[in-house]
């Protein structure tokens, strides 16, 4: 029987270039397990980066699919007496299983028995081993899979993200761009009303002077009623018209501060896109090495 330890194979890994982007080795192997004191034939898979609470519960539906017979756990060693296991017997067969957490990922190791004390090993017959060992490299990748597509997922969120700050600061510059146009309009037109404004309120200031300095000559009651209430509607005019001057100048003023607001931000936010671009361009090389890492998985043999 062809065993290797623990060690080695952590050794192995460790020699593997540590990084969640890289896709780490799925390594299978002969092996061996102690069951109860005593040492039976094995086959150890060693999955990268899962975490052992989840794959037990994976491994549990696993050998429990198909069948009645339930999982038996005790002192960290996990049992299933008749497990319809297709892929490696088309007979139940007992599975003997520990798995454990390392600072890597999970090693589990499983005996097959086929029968009372005849167990899958390289003796028993080269085509049952090749089927146990496709088995629990299937049963590996499924999990390195599982764990690298919830990867994949996170980096694609925060790529998103970036994206969508990237498209709030688009609006927020073709908003103010849109402002400079309008700004730029309303200014035009508020300079053209208030010549339009100032020539009228010079003109209206002009007859009621000249209005006034009649006033002073009449002496008929009616006509200097009739000059008075004119006198009226001419200074009524001539606020109106203060107002709208007033009121004119302040939206030109404040289409100014608009223009001068807009025109500061407008660069800012090109400094701020073009950060995010960058951190955009990085996150998309990193969501590609997750895609590459899950493809490599998924070519694992």
């Amino acid at each position: 029987m062809k065993t290797i330890s623990i060690t080695i194979i952590f050794a192995l890994l460790g020699s593997a270039v540590m990084n969640a982007q890289d896709a780490l080795p799925l390594i299978v192997t002969e092996d061996s397990l102690t069951m109860a004191n005593t040492i039976v034939p094995g086959i150890s898979v060693v999955i990268p980066e899962v975490e052992a609470d989840n794959t037990i519960k994976n491994w549990i539906k696993v050998l429990e699919s198909g069948t009645r017979s339930k999982v038996i756990s005790e002192d960290g060693e996990m049992s299933v007496f008749g497990a319809n296991i297709k892929d490696i017997s088309e007979n139940p067969v007992n599975i003997y299983s520990t798995l454990s957490e390392t600072e890597n990922g999970v090693y589990l190791n499983a005996a097959f028995e086929l029968k009372k004390d005849v167990f899958i090993e390289s003796v028993t017959g080269a085509s049952e081993l090749s089927k146990a060992k496709s088995f629990m490299l299937e049963f590996g990748k499924e999990q390195y899979i599982e764990l690298t597509e919830e990867q994949l997922k996170a980096e694609e969120n925060k790529l998103r993200d970036l994206e969508k700050e990237v498209r709030s600061l688009e609006r927020d510059q073709s908003g103010m761009e849109r402002t400079i146009v309008k700004s730029n309009r309303t200014i035009a037109n508020e300079r053209e009303r208030l010549i339009s404004l100032n020539n009228e309120l010079t003109s209206i200031t002009a007859s009621i002077a000249d209005e006034q300095i009649q006033l002073t000559t009449l002496e008929d009651e009616s006509l200097r009623k009739e000059k008075e209430d004119y006198l009226k509607s001419l200074e009524k005019t001539n606020k109106k018209t203060t107002r709208a001057i007033r009121k004119s100048k302040k939206r030109l003023s404040k289409a100014e501060r608009a223009i001068e607001k807009a025109s500061n931000a407008i660069p800012r936010n090109d400094r701020i896109q073009s950060k995010y671009k960058d951190e955009i361009d990085a996150q998309s090389a990193v969501v590609q090495s997750y895609l590459d890492k899950l493809n490599t998985i998924k070519g694992y043999q």
